[in-house]
């Protein structure tokens, strides 16, 4: 049963030693001297814009999915994260973010699918070829970063812009595509193995010193998208929509309903049926991902239960 008022909208915990507290789209970050503590709420984005009702437990499938993967890539580049205290809990290093996201697309599906269907033929300055239909795969993954927004909308911009613009320092930005196409590769393997395609993701860095880590989460449904490999030939050929694991069933139902994220529209009511579909979608996205059943954790006092095991852990 999905109890709908017991999500976790927002977090407002008084720590001693904290020196500061940010808001994120979907987790609030608790910074202290040398570590920072994520809550990765139930709030849910999309077009980067907080939609008003939270789905009961997205922000405990989001942290163990990162979880997950973030220790299976710590061989490809080192990550932020040090303990885990709690199903919505991540304390890990506090590392001096990138300006940028990394995003990298095997496939013509999402934002650069409507940049083609419009008449775009490139997209972060990289080239598209003609000829190519929605959900069709690239020849070779192409990387389309983005800026990183603290208000408002992230904007495509090219390896040459960020470079160019001191944004990234050119023999780190090369060390970040590095580590993005070999995440990729172990990303695209591990869904294989669950009969899944990984489409396209993003993956943020941040640097201590000299060291680039991995932060943040990676491969989730909220960071990425997946299909469903046996049947992809198939839908394809038949100009079908593909079956995805991925958010773009909440944005698809914006969409339909008038929403997009710009100026003047109204963001369209989701009701208690609504909200119970999308917190069991997200649950058939974690099973899927993970190949494991998921466990709800007790939601009662669920706020205390999080305090107290990040109190304990710090």
């Amino acid at each position: 049963m999905v109890i709908l008022d017991q999500a976790i909208k927002n977090t407002d915990f008084k720590f001693e030693s904290l020196i500061k507290k940010y808001e994120g789209k979907v987790r609030d970050v608790y910074y202290f001297k040398d570590k920072l503590v994520m809550v990765v709420t139930d709030r849910i984005s999309a077009f980067d814009v907080v939609l008003p009702r939270a789905i009961p437990f997205k922000g405990q499938i989001l942290n163990q999915i990162a979880e997950k993967f973030l220790k299976m890539t710590e061989d490809i580049v080192p990550n932020w994260i040090e303990k885990i205290p709690d199903p919505n809990v991540t304390i890990g290093r506090d590392c001096k973010t990138y300006p940028v996201e990394m995003v990298i697309r095997g496939y013509l599906t999402g934002h650069a699918w409507r940049l083609y269907k419009s008449g775009g033929r490139t997209i972060c300055g990289v080239s598209m070829p003609d000829g190519m239909k929605e959900h069709d795969k690239f020849s070779s993954p192409i990387i389309t970063p983005t800026t990183k927004a603290k208000i408002g909308h992230d904007e495509d911009i090219s390896r040459d812009e960020i470079i160019s613009s001191g944004l990234v320092e050119e023999k780190e930005y090369i060390k970040l595509e590095k580590y993005t196409r070999e995440l990729f590769e172990r990303g695209t393997e591990y869904a294989k193995s669950k009969n899944l395609i990984l489409v396209d993701t993003k993956y943020e860095f941040g640097k201590i010193g000299n060291e680039i880590y991995l932060v943040d989460e990676i491969h989730t449904p909220d960071s990425s998208r997946y299909f469903y490999s046996d049947t992809y030939q198939e839908l394809q050929a038949q100009n079908k929509n593909q079956r995805q694991l991925s958010k773009e069933f909440v944005r698809e139902w914006l969409i339909e309903n008038g929403f997009q994220g710009k100026e003047g529209q109204k963001i369209p009511i989701m009701d208690d049926k609504r909200v119970k579909l999308i917190s069991q979608r997200y649950i058939e996205l974690y099973e899927n991902i993970i190949g494991e059943k998921f466990i709800k954790r007790n939601t009662d006092n669920m706020l205390n239960d999080i305090e107290s095991n990040i109190n304990i852990a710090i």
